[in-house]
């Protein structure tokens, strides 16, 4: 498995230094978040968004995806947001990464199975987009559809090769799946795999990898068994907790720590 992390651990950084930080850690690769604070979003121009490309070319670090917050079951018209999807389908075409991340989002007084067809519709409409810029739009586990279970909900009703999903341990812990039944319902759509840490279900602080209550080594330990040899993404989620350690001084030791776990699980 390859390693990459998401810039959401370094709010705002120049990509020099995100390339950089990747680079000198030992990640192969990084996950861009894709919004108006930071370098990289889809309001760049052709350009920026070619600069942006070599800098990772020089270097040999990947551009994994770009983490957007299109959110494909919310309330609304479909257009915005199939236009909102196929915006970053072009900027990761530009830049060379392989997936988009798109949100749930569905609003709370929507019926489950109305969410469910309205987040089809829209990915399905914007998977032809993707399939023409060789980009996949991946269904994070988040939110209103937090598990696997969930999520194939959509991913089912899709049935396009070119939308998958995007397995985030945290939200499918705190949904109440294990590991094995998160793999088992999300496997066939599968893009990469977020991993990160927190205190407790309550508590949800980004803590270094180890530290906390997630079950990583059971995640890597099924992931390994079934043979997938896909991507593991730190999302160490510092824009959104101010008072979280900085990243940079724990890459070393996250690296060390995924590391350790593939070499365990093997």
């Amino acid at each position: 498995m390859k390693l990459a992390f998401s810039t959401l651990g370094v709010p705002g950084l120049p990509l020099d230094d995100v390339v950089r930080l990747a680079s000198d850690h030992g990640y192969h690769g990084v996950e861009l978040r894709a919004h108006p604070e930071e370098p990289v979003h889809p309001g760049l121009g052709p350009a920026e968004r070619a600069e942006a490309a070599a800098r990772f070319k020089d270097t040999g670090v990947e551009v994994l995806a770009l983490a957007g917050y299109a959110k494909v079951a919310a309330p609304g018209a479909d257009a915005p947001v199939v236009e909102e999807i196929r915006r970053l389908i072009d900027l990761a075409h530009d830049l060379g990464a392989g997936y988009v991340r798109v949100f749930p989002g569905a609003g709370d007084y929507q019926k489950p199975e109305d969410a469910d067809a309205v987040a089809a519709r829209r990915l399905g409409t914007a998977a032809e987009h993707a399939a023409d810029r060789g980009v996949r739009i991946l269904l994070e586990t988040h939110d209103s559809h937090r598990t696997g279970a969930d999520a194939i909900r959509v991913l089912g009703l899709v049935g396009h090769r070119q939308v998958g999903s995007l397995w985030d341990v945290m939200h499918t812990w705190l949904g109440g799946e294990q590991p094995n039944e998160s793999y088992a319902a999300l496997s066939p759509y599968l893009g990469y795999v977020q991993v990160k840490d927190i205190a407790s279900a309550t508590d949800t602080t980004p803590l270094p990898l180890g530290a906390g209550v997630l079950p990583l080594a059971e995640c890597v330990e099924v992931l390994s068994r079934h043979g997938w040899d896909g991507w593991l993404c730190w999302e160490y989620e510092k824009r959104w907790y101010e008072t979280a350690a900085p990243l940079p001084e724990l890459l070393d030791a996250g690296h060390d720590h995924l590391a350790r776990l593939l070499n365990d699980s093997a």
